[in-house]
């Protein structure tokens, strides 16, 4: 099955995935949010690595004259990837968990750097190394 049997180059995204990703969408500009969507259907459909180019493969936009913009939605980007991340959890906490609280805990024996305000660190052994001493 070649790329153009999924989708025809310039097909827009399907409505139900304009639909799922609606929570969304306040994070882009109108032109960028079409190759939002472009590109996380590219990536859904993709075999093996989910790069930009793949995704516009599968999705039939190899030979796209616009192109570059797609590689540019993530290398010049004005959206907020927390922005968006937050939203991402919002929408699940309030999916699973509709009543309740939320408890998350954190482990801070990973803390890796050091300085005044960081009390303890946490100790680490190299499985791969012969040496059974800590790091």
């Amino acid at each position: 099955m070649t790329s153009s049997h999924i989708t025809a180059a310039g097909d827009r995204a399907p409505d139900i995935l304009q639909t799922w990703l609606q929570p969304f969408r306040r994070f882009f500009t109108a032109p960028v949010w079409e190759h939002v969507l472009i590109l996380l259907m590219g990536a859904l459909l993709a075999p093996g690595k989910r790069t930009v180019t793949a995704a516009l493969r599968i999705t039939g936009r190899r030979e796209a004259s616009n192109f570059t913009c797609y590689h540019q939605l993530l290398n010049r980007a004005r959206w907020s990837g927390r922005a968006i991340a937050r939203r991402l959890l919002s929408l699940i906490v309030d999916r699973l968990v509709p009543a309740g609280p939320v408890v998350i805990g954190v482990d801070d024996t990973i803390e890796r750097r050091w300085g005044p305000k960081i009390p303890a660190r946490g100790i680490y052994r190299d499985p791969v190394r012969s040496s059974h001493a800590h790091l």
